[in-house]
């Protein structure tokens, strides 16, 4: 689960690391509003997304009067922000964050993530923040450099200093990098983290180290431990299926194509979507109605899938194990009589009672197009989509 910077930037706040003043706002008068609370002859005002890019998409706004917040605010509340990570559609602007700017002299990179290939929680820091972090890492790979925290003993103060020094920091600073990273690891712990970035970790004219940016992604698999996360879930960076997804215990991510996939496993729908892509097609999304799903269930993901208005056929890829295929056939054509599938569909069931269920399908009076194995299943569902 991805945060906004300002809920970020108040956590770090809360383990001792030094944020701008700043302050969230809703509206436009609240923008204004925190402006005056913050005083001085200029401010900054950032969009509130789950993305990157802001500041090249116009979503970072230095101003130098109180007409200048409030024509932001005006220009990027309830709007579409589209930055290189958005896509086309943006992401929804429903907050601001008015923060006071800061006299930079140097701009670092840190960030503490989860390295899965080493089973570590690992530091990446470079002297060149505020650029594209994985440009340089695919460029200039020799210019990240790494820390791994050993997990017996914990970050210890000593990787710190290694690397302040070693970034031409004097001793204060040295001490407020290591104060900066003891923060950020205990941060990540407490909240399931699997990433914790600074970008850029600023010094200022002054000597200071500030966090000017900041981004935060907890855990999804470990929200149940953290009930204070409900208060930082925002829906309104999220597509509105996924949500529903949610409610409904399915696993649905919305892509960018026009081929509807409902499939029973998630390593299946990968499976089921590479295929889709090698035969010319583009999967709409991904969604796996788990290994027990019922009629109920079914209706739903199809629900899901109608709602897409991008959709010119559906694929239904069930390997019937643990679930039964005449159940996911009472799904369709459940759904069929309560939404009204007027798309092609084919149907590949493999597995556990599979006649019984192709055979409640032909019964239905449904129109659909049966598959014998995956491969063909792919070939029809991207000619149905083609027209």
């Amino acid at each position: 689960m991805n945060l906004h910077e300002y809920q970020a930037k108040r956590l770090l706040a809360e383990e001792g690391i030094s944020v701008p003043r700043a302050i969230p706002a809703f509206s436009v008068r609240e923008a204004v509003n925190q402006a005056r609370e913050l005083g001085g002859p200029a401010w900054v005002v950032k969009a509130q997304v789950h993305a990157g890019g802001r500041g090249k998409a116009g979503g970072v706004r230095v101003v130098h009067s109180i007409a200048g917040v409030e024509k932001a605010a005006q220009e990027l509340l309830g709007k579409p922000l589209v930055t290189a990570q958005t896509g086309a559609q943006g992401q929804h602007v429903a907050a601001l964050l008015i923060e006071e700017p800061s006299s930079i002299a140097r701009e670092l990179y840190l960030a503490l993530m989860v390295d899965r290939g080493q089973a570590r929680i690992t530091f990446l820091a470079t002297r060149e923040g505020g650029m594209d972090i994985e440009e340089l890492a695919a460029t200039r790979p020799e210019a990240l450099k790494k820390l791994v925290v050993n997990p017996s003993t914990g970050f210890l103060p000593f990787q710190a200093r290694q690397l302040g020094f070693e970034f031409g920091l004097d001793t204060s600073q040295v001490q407020q990098l290591t104060r900066i990273m003891q923060g950020m690891y205990r941060l990540a712990q407490k909240l399931d983290a699997l990433m914790v970035e600074i970008n850029p970790l600023a010094v200022t004219s002054d000597g200071r180290l500030l966090a000017l940016d900041a981004k935060l992604v907890m855990d999804d698999n470990a929200l149940y431990r953290h009930p204070e996360s409900d208060e930082l879930f925002d829906s309104t960076q999220q597509d509105g299926r996924e949500i529903t997804a949610r409610q409904f215990g399915l696993n649905y991510i919305s892509l960018e194509g026009n081929i509807g996939c409902m499939v029973n496993g998630a390593g299946l729908a990968m499976a089921t979507m590479d295929m889709i892509k090698l035969h010319g097609g583009e999967p709409a999304n991904f969604l796996d109605v788990g290994g027990g799903a019922a009629a109920d269930k079914v209706t739903q993901a199809f629900k899901l899938i109608l709602s897409d208005t991008r959709v010119k056929a559906i694929l239904v890829n069930i390997f019937g194990g643990i679930t039964r295929c005449d159940l996911l056939a009472e799904g369709i054509i459940q759904a069929a009589a309560e939404v009204g599938i007027h798309l092609p569909v084919v149907v590949r069931l493999e597995g556990t009672r599979k006649e019984e269920g192709m055979a409640l399908l032909r019964e239905s009076g449904l129109s659909l197009i049966s598959a014998d194995g995956l491969t063909d299943a792919a070939v029809k569902a991207v000619a149905a989509a083609q027209g």
